[in-house]
């Protein structure tokens, strides 16, 4: 954004301000960029995609993916990165691996992909590997507006216990890496945590369909130790990808 201009009086026009701000980085803050996966065969397909249903991303995903890596790769946006993360779960660890090439100053420098349960979609218990008219059938679906501790099926998380758990991966990722840029390759459950917690989303809210989420999209929060602060830089950002 240019400074604006002054008029004749040498006073600069400056109406527009806090409507239009250029925010420069924060010394000493973290940014943490949390990608979505491309779409997955359980996304396609109706199937509950926990370690037993999930089976990677579709062809569209790995379009998305590509095209995302295409993108990273000319503007260099992420090259300053210091690691790069995964969930545990294929959909996440397989799109991790496809942009680890443009992620920071490059695969030798970078290492390997590190791999994190914490950073994994709401742990899905005995619903794995079904499908969603099976779960219905089998478990019903809680209603987590009335009761957000209740777990999705036996063995499974809770919206409440999931959104702590995956907030707190991601906090614990800020704190291993004071001053950094951080990449993690996530899901939209994940990404939705975030901005309950540190946007401080009030709980008539929090049910899960709030916020929609594109397949290899880009969310990034800068979090300012001296203050625990976080900031929201950008969300849902999936300029240059397929959709179909």
């Amino acid at each position: 954004m240019s400074v604006p201009a002054e008029d004749a009086s040498g006073r600069s026009d400056r109406s527009h301000e806090g409507v239009v701000r250029v925010v420069p980085p924060t010394p000493g803050a973290t940014r943490i960029v949390l990608i979505r996966h491309g779409e997955a065969r359980c996304n396609r397909n109706g199937v509950v995609g926990g370690r037993k249903g999930c089976t990677g991303l579709t062809a569209l995903g790995t379009r998305q993916v590509n095209a995302l890596a295409d993108r990273l790769f000319e503007s260099g946006e992420l090259r300053e990165a210091t690691a790069l993360y995964s969930s545990e779960l294929a959909r996440a660890a397989d799109t991790a691996e496809k942009l680890r090439p443009v992620v920071g100053a490059g695969p030798a420098a970078l290492g390997t992909v590190r791999r994190r349960c914490e950073l994994c979609e709401l742990h899905p218990g005995e619903a794995d590997g079904m499908t969603w008219d099976e779960v219905v059938q089998t478990f019903g679906i809680p209603d987590w507006d009335e009761d957000p501790a209740a777990p999705i099926a036996p063995g499974g998380e809770s919206w409440d216990g999931f959104v702590r758990r995956a907030s707190d991966g991601v906090r614990a990722l800020a704190r291993a890496h004071p001053g950094e840029l951080v990449v993690a390759a996530v899901h939209a459950g994940v990404i939705e945590a975030t901005m309950i917690s540190f946007l401080g989303v009030p709980a008539p809210v929090r049910r899960r369909g709030w916020v929609r989420i594109a397949h290899a999209s880009m969310t990034e929060w800068e979090w300012i130790p001296a203050e625990d602060r976080w900031i929201l830089l950008r969300f849902n950002d999936s300029c240059g990808v397929p959709r179909d």
